[in-house]
């Protein structure tokens, strides 16, 4: 079993590890709702995942919903009986461990952000750049 929680605890889960899939999603919804430029999901079975705490429930589309901590306000899961029926979108990057669930592709990369197909070109630095 996986373990994951909010930024301040408030929420925390243990899932399975044995995800439909995983990946990294470039679309607008993902980006606005949590304000990151693509958002990692894993998709598990709904028996799958245990949930401890009260995520706060958002419907941002017919028959969709987005749960976040109400404390702190981190993007955690995403239901959709219709699309996933039995399933919940897991956002692996609050795993304690985002590296146990290889990344398996990207998705919705139409509406992903021009620059994001660019990231290998730019410096990179281990913490923060030098401030001259």
């Amino acid at each position: 079993m996986l373990s994951g929680r909010c930024h301040c605890g408030a929420v925390q889960y243990q899932m399975s590890a044995d995800v439909a899939h995983h990946s990294l999603c470039h679309c607008t919804d993902c980006r606005r709702a949590s304000g990151a430029s693509a958002v990692s999901w894993a998709l598990v079975k709904r028996e799958d995942i245990t949930i401890e705490g009260q995520p706060k429930a958002y419907e941002s589309s017919p028959g969709t919903q987005r749960l976040f901590c109400a404390d702190c306000g981190t993007s955690l899961f995403f239901v959709n009986e219709t699309i996933f029926p039995g399933m919940i979108d897991v956002q692996s990057a609050t795993l304690d461990d985002p590296d146990a669930i290889a990344m398996q592709g990207q998705i919705q990369t139409a509406e992903r952000i021009g620059w994001m197909g660019k990231l290998e070109s730019l410096p990179a630095f281990e913490r923060y750049p030098p401030m001259d």
